[in-house]
């Protein structure tokens, strides 16, 4: 048994929500309270701990994140610049270090957000793409492959282009766009599922890098105060995941979704969301509606402004989305689908409106649907997450790192974009997470946007973007501990400190709740515990 007193608990419970005491055993929190209370239940052998006065929280969830991709990713080239030379600068410098012939991958480039060059060339926008020319001039000997910060948008040399036998007549893919130029030449940028043709060259991973990549990730995540997350890759994370639990080394929380393509294979084994145990289970079936705001890929109503007819690229409508919904709802598989435009998000709302009839006339489980992002709605859409019982899965730390992005392609459809707050008053559930590594995974920085609106300088200003929409402290909390786990059905396990609860949880230098909003941007846990172990003291 471990007892953990002379603590400053946030229970994030209702029934008790602080204490100073904590009981653990068996990897379960026995009872919370005070310490003479729970000296007077403790029994065998008691492992007793001072926490001198530090706070104490449940460990809190990402629900959207790409596991994979992000511990792979920690090995790229850090492309989130602020200027277009210093991402090219960066990539010069592992050339360097790179043999000919070998590919050099990065990631985290945003022509939005690049500042104008001091050679005098524009700013970054629209009008700024990158070319395959500037990587041709500092990589004539490496495949190049630069994938944006959206994940919908991709930058590659000519070498890399080459090896995917991508030439200026080679058609675009469905629902992906290759860029050309006014001769109709290729660019180098590659748009959604134009990324795959280069994609599919790149040597793949083994299970057993992808395993060691995540292992050396989950300090990092346990640093963040993060015991849990909600991984949105594939097959082969979910192989590495798979081996690193059987081996004993999965220290980390994992509902595992599962792509669309796959739900035949799923309806024919009969899985079901939930299956698995406490430490990796099933979540839901992941489709995706539409592309990305940077790329001006998601799918609108209304043109984008300054952007002639471009209403972005809807993949399917809601009838052909139910079909999906049907196969997974059939095996009583819950669905999860990406949408970030307001088309997109009313076609999906459209679908699962749909489901919620099928299910009903079917007497099948009410299962909970997801809308991942949802990132700005029709005025119309308001209501209907909280009328179907749709989670919104969203990202706080995306109205900052977009907000530019958002004002100049949507203008006043802005309104109602990241609108956690409409949202919550509406009565829907809200669970929030990264997109790592679209952004960091750092759960406090998500916080300092959720109530802040702003930037980490300050901007744009005292009130934030849109401050509306802004949250208090503990409802955005909530969302990254009770809120991720409903999202995963395992709010009966974790998202609290509470009796019977697993034993996951952070300590914290400072009482998160005391500290002025900027602080949140500095914070991270001192030690972390899942299970009843300490991970990280």
């Amino acid at each position: 048994m471990k007892l953990l007193y002379n603590a400053n608990i946030h229970t994030l419970d209702s029934t008790h929500p602080s204490a100073s005491a904590i009981l653990i055993a068996g990897g379960r929190i026995i009872a919370v309270g005070d310490k003479d209370k729970l000296e007077g239940i403790a029994h065998g052998k008691v492992e007793k701990q001072d926490m001198q006065g530090r706070t104490i929280l449940p460990g809190m969830t990402d629900a959207h994140i790409h596991l994979q991709y992000y511990s792979l990713g920690l090995e790229k080239v850090d492309c989130e610049t602020k200027t277009k030379e210093e991402c090219l600068r960066r990539v010069a410098e592992r050339v360097k270090i790179t043999k000919p012939g070998e590919w050099i991958l990065g990631h985290g480039w945003n022509q939005n957000e690049w500042l104008p060059s001091p050679l005098g060339r524009g700013a970054g926008g629209e009008g700024n793409w990158p070319t395959a020319s500037e990587l041709d001039a500092i990589a004539p000997n490496n495949p190049v492959y630069l994938t944006a910060k959206s994940l919908h948008a991709a930058w590659a040399n000519t070498s890399a282009l080459n090896l995917a036998q991508i030439t200026s007549d080679t058609p675009d893919p469905k629902n992906g766009t290759i860029q050309r130029d006014e001769s109709g030449h290729t660019t180098g940028i590659l748009l959604e599922t134009a990324m795959g043709l280069i994609d599919n060259v790149i040597p793949e991973p083994s299970i057993d890098s992808i395993q060691r990549a995540i292992e050396k990730a989950q300090p990092i995540f346990w640093k963040m105060g993060l015991t849990g997350i909600h991984d949105f890759d594939r097959r082969d994370s979910f192989m590495a995941l798979q081996q690193l639990h059987a081996q004993g080394g999965l220290k980390l929380r994992v509902n595992k979704n599962i792509p669309v393509d796959s739900v035949e294979h799923a309806f024919e084994l009969g899985l079901r969301t939930g299956f698995g145990d406490e430490w990796l289970w099933i979540g839901s079936v992941k489709a995706f509606m539409d592309g990305a705001l940077g790329p001006q890929t998601a799918a609108m109503f209304q043109p984008y402004n300054g952007g002639a007819e471009n209403r972005g690229i809807l993949n399917m409508d809601g009838e052909e989305l139910f079909e999906h919904c049907r196969k997974a709802a059939d095996v009583g598989l819950s669905m999860t689908v990406h949408a970030i435009g307001d088309r997109a998000n009313h076609e999906v709302l459209n679908a699962y409106e749909q489901l919620r009839k099928y299910e009903k006339e079917k007497n099948l489980p009410h299962l909970r649907h997801r809308i991942e992002h949802v990132q700005v709605l029709h005025p119309d859409d308001v209501p209907r997450f909280a009328q179907l019982n749709v989670i919104a899965s969203m990202q706080p730390i995306h109205a900052p790192s977009d907000m530019h992005a958002a004002d100049r392609f949507w203008g006043d459809r802005s309104a109602l974009a990241y609108a956690w707050r409409t949202q919550l008053d509406q009565g829907a559930h809200l669970a929030f997470g990264s997109d790592a590594p679209v952004e960091s995974p750092n759960p406090f920085l998500g916080l300092h946007a959720a109530v802040t609106r702003r930037r980490a300088d300050g901007s744009p200003s005292a009130e934030g973007w849109y401050p509306e929409q802004k949250l208090t402290l503990a409802e955005a909390l909530s969302a990254y501990t009770v809120g991720a786990a409903y999202a995963a059905n395992a709010e009966d396990r974790i998202g609290k400190l509470a009796e019977n609860y697993l034993a996951d949880l952070i300590v914290l230098e400072q009482d998160i709740f005391s500290v002025d909003p900027n602080d949140l941007l500095t914070m991270q846990a001192s030690a972390t515990m899942i299970g009843g172990d300490w991970v990280l003291q």
